[in-house]
């Protein structure tokens, strides 16, 4: 069995930006994550389902067009779960219709909770640091376009490692 996840990687110098802010709050996972907007959560495959999966990642990529995210101020999952993030503000419905694409065929997996896309800047932190996280990033403000999404698999020893991009069919005109 492998351990996947399917995202959006948040572009540099953002990811970086957040993932050291996430890491400065006490959020020691974050060293394992990179940056990003979740499609597919974690999820145990079969080592020989990965090339399927592949495929019809390639499939959904090719059908589904790029698009502008924009990031600005920050959100919380509390009390449901201890989740503070930064929230979109552009680019909602195209992460949704994505992440639906994805989650079909070989990828047709449960979720835990709806569909919401984030960008996660603390997770399991105690009540200050969330309130910190929350309060300190509230003015956070970026924009960037998305041309690709990637293929995660997760290693014991390096945390989420990108194996694979997917292009998303540039936009006409």
């Amino acid at each position: 069995m492998v351990t996947i996840g399917v995202a959006v990687a948040i572009p540099e110098p953002w990811a970086t930006e957040l993932q050291d802010y996430r890491t400065a709050v006490g959020d020691t996972t974050a060293t394992m994550i990179p940056t990003h907007i979740t499609l597919v959560p974690p999820t145990e495959i079969g080592a020989d389902d990965l090339a399927r999966v592949e495929d019809h990642l390639a499939s959904v990529a090719s059908d589904q067009s790029t698009f502008c995210v924009h990031l600005r101020g920050t959100g919380t999952f509390r009390p449901v779960s201890p989740v503070v993030f930064v929230s979109l503000v552009e680019g909602i419905s195209q992460c949704e219709q994505l992440a639906e694409a994805v989650r079909r065929g070989p990828l047709d997996v449960d979720l835990t909770y709806p569909f919401h896309p984030h960008v996660t800047i603390a997770h399991h932190l105690d009540d200050f640091h969330l309130d910190q996280a929350f309060e300190e990033l509230a003015d956070f403000e970026c924009e960037f376009d998305v041309a690709e999404f990637h293929l995660y698999v997760h290693d014991d020893a390096r945390g989420w490692q990108p194996t694979k991009d997917f292009a998303l069919v540039p936009e006409a005109g």
